[in-house]
């Protein structure tokens, strides 16, 4: 895999990674090839693809949560991680972060489990559980809850906040037309923090990521 094609779209980020965080990277694409072929845990087939849909995508949102993620090492749940995304290129940049990965599909875990070996990453957990039976086991744990793909904006909101701590923030990424979805959340019991386009480089593909607060804030 090409190291340089890696490092094109990355700096046009604007981040500063090391080789072995390209080396970590690369590996980790390598093993989702590999694994893809098998256990179909991604859609998006090819080198070139992968690198900018799937890793690119993924840290595309890193600036935003720096931003709002101070603390050194907040706790994020990634809700349906699938094949490790954006979890893993995550853990992978932002060593101090500690990751949940929750997935219900227990060949995708098994997936998740081997890269965590494979890579090294001590800041991740892999859960095999529903999002629901989680919250019932950690509620109130994170400070932060992402997803990628996962499913429609309210019901997403409607999973993580019982997941949050009572500061926490939702980081929503969707596509550049998400207007749709937000009309069907109750702002009485969200805040609309940032709403940060996201640009994919090289590639005429548009994101953005929305940061949320809870309002509405469950009973103890």
């Amino acid at each position: 895999m090409s190291n340089e094609l890696i490092s094109l779209g990355i700096e046009d980020l604007g981040l500063n990674l090391n080789p072995e965080n390209i080396a970590d990277l690369e590996l980790f694409l390598q093993e989702m090839g590999r694994w893809n072929q098998v256990h179909n845990l991604t859609a998006i087939e090819g080198e070139q693809n992968s690198i900018r849909l799937h890793l690119i995508d993924s840290i595309t949102v890193l600036p935003i949560m720096r931003q709002f993620l101070t603390d050194p090492g907040p706790s994020i749940a990634d809700l349906g991680s699938g094949g490790g995304l954006p979890a893993i290129p995550i853990a992978i940049l932002q060593p101090g972060w500690h990751l949940t990965l929750i997935e219900a599909i227990r060949k995708k875990t098994a997936f998740l489990q081997h890269v965590r070996g494979k890579l090294g990453l001590k800041n991740i957990q892999v859960l095999s559980e529903r999002v629901e039976a989680v919250a019932k086991n950690q509620p109130g744990q994170f400070d932060a809850v992402i997803s990628r793909a996962f499913t429609n904006l309210a019901n997403f909101l409607e999973l993580s906040l019982p997941l949050l701590k009572p500061e926490g923030l939702v980081f929503a990424m969707k596509a550049k037309r998400a207007d749709e979805e937000l009309q069907d959340v109750c702002m009485d019991d969200w805040r609309l923090v940032a709403d940060e386009p996201l640009k994919i480089p090289n590639l005429a593909v548009e994101r953005r990521l929305l940061v949320l607060s809870p309002v509405r804030k469950l009973p103890l």
